[in-house]
């Protein structure tokens, strides 16, 4: 509503707009000080809704319903009292049509305010047996469910069903009991429970391989359970192998955000490796399926199933006023289905009966109580409840307005009697009967009181008036006739009082009073006194608040102290005779029951309740509770205190390094110390790439600082403080890593120079160390060791200043080396390297030059020298050498290396290319440098040459035959030195561009990625050196294919029962250097039987069938065939036919004999076979059948006809049927049927085709060599070279090997060698390789 905000009202169910910014002193928007009740009436009873409306100005108030407004309508009489503050609505005559919900709406210039209640009409009577004559209850509740439906409408739209990930429903199943497999099965679907388990096995490998990165052990998984309090809550024990992984919470596969404490929906409790997760506030919603993950392994799975969540009040009961003998109906509204819901009388169980009947709607959640027949005893607080939540209302019930006070009596009388009551003594001791009984109504007589004889004027000289008093105070009421008309009697609503109700009866000649000593809630009411058939009316209102003994009241002084996360109940318990409405406020602030926070206010009979979970420290604070009724308001007060541990100190942590004296730490006091004070902190360290921390002080609570003087210099740490109470440990505040800055040592001195050797010892000199730490300087440490050996010696063990040294105590003739650590005010230092071996030994005489200085190899930037070492004379053996060299246009010689070379061969790198050098070797020793040897001419820098040549090789072939579209790789292997040129031709021209040719390390290689027949032809290899030297190497290369399919078959008539087939040759016979080939010719009887090899090997196109028989039909087929394989059939186009010639006719008399019953089922004489065939190869399934009639035999693939297949042909002679196929493929495979029929029966016989690929690639890599079959008389050997064309794709193997044998025969008889691969056959892998060999 643009321009408007919502105010809040101080009446329940009361909304209020405001229309402007501000309201103007002494104004006020629009408010209900007494909204209109809920009403349940019978049919044609008269409704009246009362309301009390304020507001300055003074509001205009209507009435609404669904019809409309309803201020014209003759039916509805809207009124108003003076002073304009009540407003009556009263609709007239009740029918079924009036149930609906009734809306008053009070507007002034500042604000609208708006309320509602609901009328509900029972029909009863005529109209309700008249649907429903012996099913009254039944009709009532199809009337209950059309309301339901008129109300549809208000209902939300159904939320759409949520779709279940299965994943999620595994990962359930690998973390459930398995008691509970069946349940979740049932539920999600899974019917194959051996399935289920299998995949759960193997489910469960995985899970552990992906959980080893993050968690050692995990046990005690806890699936979710709902506590009293209303707390859903799951958990497990897990130890993380870093406490740095990260836990994450899904819900139906989404992530929910959590806490560590209960201000939030979502919390997680962790001590230890104790991990609690908390479900705060539960709502239907929350059903659903839970993870745990850590980083990205799931971990524990668990279902929060919508019937554990307990349901909570969504539309409470509402008070209810209803006329006595009128029917009540009580209506409360759940969150979800709540089968244990129980209705209570005065807190006392309701038993179902006829007076009391119970609705529930189909969907479970709205819970309707109707009573019957409404008596002054069932007065009182109703009340539904669930396992956490209750909703309770009153129910007020009223004098019937339609009758006098004799009718009243009588109708009380009635129901006296019907409960079985007998009379008692009135106030004077004599006995009475029913209608004189002190509750019982006047009965109407003959001498019935006139409408006319009621009030004061005319028999009252003075009338009752009404009277307020407060409660516990007396009360009088008191009215004077104008003369004596006899005994009269006090009524109070219509019933009869006596002594015995409290209550005192004084008489003053016509005066007569009432006296009541203390009222109370209770005694308020319409009072009248009758006498003599006059009487007069006047009601007494007590200001009955509720009231808090004061004893409670001391109490609530007290504060009240509670433990975090543990529940609150604050119950205050009060007296009221009257309904009770309380108000709760939190510092002024009101507090909603069933808000986010799952706070949960009730009213009961005698006490409010404030419900809080889980206690926070947000909870703490004053509470206020208000009680009002009509009799008036009271409040009263206390203080809650939440004790929970100590909020973490206040960051950052502040770390420093105070080199040398420690680690120093520096944080502020937490914001809340939980309630308690605070007794120390606690502080903790934990070293870099550690889990564990260690605990290093406890400073005072009034410090807030530290400083850790334990730690390792050059280490880094973290810490940690926390804040400690009497409630223990809180939350930590956590520090970055820092490293603690080790202090500044002198860093190593140099290698330490020998000035002197002898056998009395060796005198060092050495230069100071530079670098942070080497300022000042206290000494030097000197080490000696033998060379060879790990272990140093300590020289001195007080640092000597001097930076020289002579080390005695030596060992005559042995090797030493030394070394020096600087030591400084920080410690000492790292040692240096060692000096130059040296011997403890008297000078010895230089090494004699060097013998036999050679040049071994050269190269464009190195140079390689080998010598022999020099004669020795009197133990001046060399120790070392030392290579020179100087270009040929410098005079200056400079060492090629530092050190000696200990061998005696080196190799000088770095030169520049084509320059020619001096090189020189010198020996040395202790006794000094010998007289150097120096190479007699300059050595220029170039590599030294070689003549290109190949690396032949005897199982060198000069012909490559390849099949068309295999991959050809051909190696070539050579010698050269330079790399020379390499160039490939073909044919004396140079590779087409789809060829490919490399050089690498001496080997060179040609690449055909495809081969074809354009690939054919003589390739040559051209090395070419720096110098112009060439070598060359040539072979030839064949790509041969299948020939193409031979011409025209042409038939001849040859001699007599013989026929001549020629035809035209295969184009691939004329081409040159075209594979070799030969002719096969195939023959059958019949447009669908099989072919039969006739003829092969045949080199000319010609070939002649004898033996043709007259009547028979004659098919032919000629395919070409080479070592490649086999080309397409050529067929004729008409068969071959040689008409029978008739016979003589004779005439001739045929026996008669009686021809005998040969009836038979069909029966598989034969069945059918498994096959196992290559791809491309003919399929012939045969089997014989037999039967009397005739079987007719129909064949299926896979039960689907073949009768009209168009790649397969079915024969049936005398019985034998068969199926051809004559190129299988891969998807010919498949379960054959062969079905059988006659008249008798049927006969079925089945078998399997299996179709297998190649066992090679489509595209091979061929290479060289390819051994040749071996002789023809070599069975094996015929086998091999037949199996290897069979797989090359051969139609037939009989046909296949018979002609491979004839060929191979032939070959060797020819003398010619036959060409072409060689298959092993084996357990091992077919490999066909041509392979050229390395060159020599």
């Amino acid at each position: 509503m643009a321009g408007k905000s919502l105010k809040k009202s101080s009446t329940p169910g009361v909304s209020i707009w405001q229309l402007v910014e501000e309201v103007p002193k002494g104004c006020s928007t629009p408010d209900f000080v007494q909204r209109p009740i809920a009403l349940a009436l019978q049919e044609g009873k008269t409704a009246t809704f009362r309301a009390v409306v304020c507001g300055e100005p003074r509001p205009r108030v209507r009435w609404h319903c669904s019809k409309g407004d309803l201020s014209s309508s003759s039916k509805y009489q809207v009124s108003s009292s003076t002073g304009h503050r009540e407003h009556v609505l009263q609709i007239n005559k009740l029918t079924g049509e009036d149930t609906d919900v009734y809306r008053c709406t009070a507007v002034n210039a500042y604000g609208e305010a708006t309320c509602s209640a609901r009328l509900t009409v029972i029909e009863v009577g005529f109209r309700k047996n008249r649907k429903r004559p012996k099913e009254p209850q039944e009709d009532f509740r199809k009337e209950l469910v059309d309301f339901r439906k008129m109300l549809k409408k208000r209902d939300p739209p159904p939320a759409p069903k949520k779709k279940v990930d299965m994943d999620q429903v595994w990962q359930l199943l690998m973390t459930a009991d398995r008691k509970d497999y069946e349940q979740i099965c049932l539920k999600y679907g899974i019917v194959d429970f051996r399935w289920m388990l299998r995949r759960l096995q193997r489910m469960s490998k995985e899970r552990e391989e992906k959980l080893a990165p993050y968690l050692n052990t995990i046990a005690n998984l806890r699936h979710v359970r709902v506590n009293k309090e209303g707390i859903a809550t799951f958990g497990l024990e897990m130890d993380l192998k870093s406490p740095e992984s990260k836990i994450y919470l899904y819900k139906d596969g989404e992530m929910v955000p959590y806490g560590f404490d209960n201000e939030t929906k979502h919390c997680l409790r962790h001590l230890g490796k104790h991990y609690q997760f908390q479900i705060q506030d539960l709502q239907p919603e929350d059903a659903g399926i839970y993870q745990v993950r850590v980083e990205d392994a799931h971990i524990f799975t668990t279902e929060l199933e919508a019937s554990a969540i307990p349901p909570r009040v969504v539309v409470p009961l509402a008070d209810v006023r209803c006329e006595e003998r009128g029917d009540a109906i009580f209506e409360c509204t759940l969150s979800n289905p709540c089968p244990s819901a129980a209705w209570r009388f005065q807190h006392q169980p309701l038993h179902l009966s006829d007076k009391y009947e119970v609705f529930v709607s189909p969907d479970g959640r709205t819970h309707r109580l109707l009573v019957r027949g409404v008596r002054f005893s069932d007065m009182g607080l109703y009340s539904l409840g669930t396992k956490l939540h209750a909703s309770s209302a009153w129910l007020v019930v009223e004098a019937g307005k339609d009758k006098s006070l004799l009718t009243a009596s009588a109708d009380h009388q009635r129901q006296a009697q019907e409960d079985g009551r007998d009379g008692g003594s009135d106030a004077y001791g004599r006995r009475k009967d029913a209608t004189l009984s002190p509750r019982s109504r006047r009965k109407p007589g003959t001498g019935g009181f006139s409408e006319d004889a009621r009030g004061p004027a005319g028999h009252f000289s003075q009338g009752l008036a009404d009277t307020e008093v407060e409660r516990g105070e007396a009360a009088v009421l008191s009215c004077t006739l104008t003369r004596d008309l006899g005994p009269g009697a006090w009524f109070k609503d219509g019933v009869k009082l006596s002594a015995q109700d409290g209550v005192a009866f004084e008489q003053d000649g016509l005066a007569h009073r009432l006296v009541i000593a203390q009222a109370d809630g209770t005694r308020a009411g319409r009072y009248s006194f009758a006498a003599g058939g006059q009487e007069s009316e006047a009601t007494l209102t007590v200001h009955d608040p509720p009231v808090i003994a004061p004893d409670v009241t001391a109490q609530l002084r007290e504060p009240l102290v509670v433990k975090a996360g543990k529940p609150v109940t604050m119950k205050v318990p009060f007296q009221s005779c009257l309904p009770v409405q309380a108000t709760w406020r939190k510092d002024g602030e009101e507090v909603a029951g069933g808000s986010g926070r799952g706070a949960q206010v009730a009213v009961g009979d005698g006490f409010t309740r404030l419900c809080l979970p889980s206690a926070s420290r947000q909870d703490r604070g004053q509470y206020s509770v208000t009680l009002r009724s009509q009799g008036g308001s009271t409040r009263a007060e206390l203080t809650l205190q939440v004790l929970d541990k100590p909020q973490p100190p206040q960051g950052p942590l502040e770390v420093q390094d105070s080199h040398g004296a420690g680690v120093r730490l520096h944080w502020r006091p937490p914001k809340d110390d939980g309630g308690r004070a605070l007794q120390h902190y606690e502080v903790e360290r934990r070293q870099a790439g550690r889990s564990a921390w260690l605990k290093v002080g406890e400073p005072r609570s009034d410090s807030t600082t530290f400083t850790d003087a334990h730690t390792e210099q050059g280490k880094k740490y973290a810490y940690r403080v926390r804040a400690v109470t009497a409630e223990g440990p809180g939350e930590a505040l956590e520090s970055e890593e820092v490293l603690v800055a080790p202090e500044a040592r002198p860093g190593p001195p140099p290698p330490p120079s020998i000035l002197s050797a002898s056998s009395q010892g060796v005198t060092l000199s050495w230069t100071a160390p530079r670098g942070p730490g080497s300022a000042h300087i206290l000494g030097y440490l000197i080490e000696k060791r033998k060379k060879g050996s790990n272990t140093w010696v300590a020289v001195n063990q007080k640092p000597v200043p001097e930076k020289k040294w002579t080390v005695g105590d030596l060992r005559q003739g042995w090797q030493y080396e030394f070394r020096v650590t600087a030591v400084a005010p920080s410690g000492r230092g790292e040692p240096g390297p060692p000096s130059e071996a040296v011997f403890a030994r008297d000078p010895m005489r230089p090494p004699g030059p060097v013998r036999d200085l050679q040049v071994t190899d050269t190269s464009h930037s190195s140079i390689t020298l080998s010598w022999a070492r020099p004669d020795t004379q009197d133990g001046d053996e060399p120790q070392g050498y030392v290579v020179e060299l100087r270009s040929s246009a410098s005079l200056q010689w400079s060492p090629c290396h530092t050190g000696t070379v200990q061998g005696t061969t080196y190799t000088a790198k770095g030169l520049r290319p084509r320059e020619s050098y001096l090189l020189r070797v010198t020996a040395v020793n202790d006794g000094g440098p010998g007289q150097p040897t120096a190479l007699g001419s300059a050595v220029e820098a170039v590599p030294v040459s070689i003549r290109p040549k190949f690396r032949m090789d005897a199982s060198m072939k000069d012909l490559l035959t390849v099949r068309a579209g295999d991959t050809v790789r051909v190696p070539v292997y050579f010698e050269a030195a330079p790399t020379p040129e390499v160039t490939w031709l073909k044919d004396g021209l140079p590779l087409p561009k789809r060829s490919v040719a490399s050089v690498k390390d001496g080997l060179t290689q040609l690449l055909v990625p495809s081969a074809s027949l354009d690939d054919s032809g003589v390739y040559t290899v051209v090395l070419r050196s720096l110098r112009g030297e060439e070598a060359t190497y040539s072979f030839r290369l064949r790509v041969a294919a299948r020939p193409r399919a031979p011409g025209p078959i042409v038939l001849r008539e040859g001699t007599l029962g013989s026929v001549t087939v020629e035809w035209e040759p295969s184009p691939d016979e004329a081409e040159a250097g075209a594979a070799p080939l030969h002719y096969a010719v195939l023959m059958r009887t019949s447009a669908h039987a099989p072919w039969c090899p006739a003829a092969e090997r045949l080199h000319n196109c010609r070939f002649t069938l004898v033996g043709v028989l007259p009547g028979h039909e004659y098919h032919f087929r000629v395919v070409a065939k080479n070592e490649m394989g086999v080309s397409e059939p050529s067929d004729t186009r008409q068969p071959w036919v040689v008409p029978r010639q008739p016979p003589d006719k004779v005439a001739a008399r045929a026996p008669s004999y009686r021809e005998p019953d040969l009836s038979q089922k069909p029966r598989f004489l034969v069945g059918l076979r498994p096959h196992l065939l290559p791809l491309g190869s003919e399929c012939c399934m045969t089997c014989a059948v037999q039967g009397q009639p005739r079987p007719h035999v129909s064949w299926f693939k896979n039960d689907q006809s073949l009768a009209n297949h168009p790649a397969a042909y079915t024969t049936d002679v005398m019985g034998v049927c068969s199926l051809v196929i004559p190129s299988v493929s891969a998807t010919d495979g498949g379960q054959y049927k062969a079905v059988a029929e006659n008249t008798l029966g049927q006969a079925v016989s089945t078998a399997t085709l299996i179709v297998v690929e190649p066992s090679d690639e489509p595209r091979r890599t061929v290479e060289w060599p390819c051994p040749a079959p071996q002789p023809a008389d070599d069975l094996e050997s015929l086998k091999l070279h037949s199996s290897y064309h069979a797989r090359l794709g051969s139609p037939s193997k009989g046909v296949e090997d018979a002609g491979h044998a004839q060929s191979l025969r032939g070959g060797r008889a020819r003398g010619k060698p036959l060409q072409g691969g060689a298959e092993a056959s084996g357990k091992t892998k077919t490999k066909r390789a041509f392979r050229l060999p390395a060159l020599s």
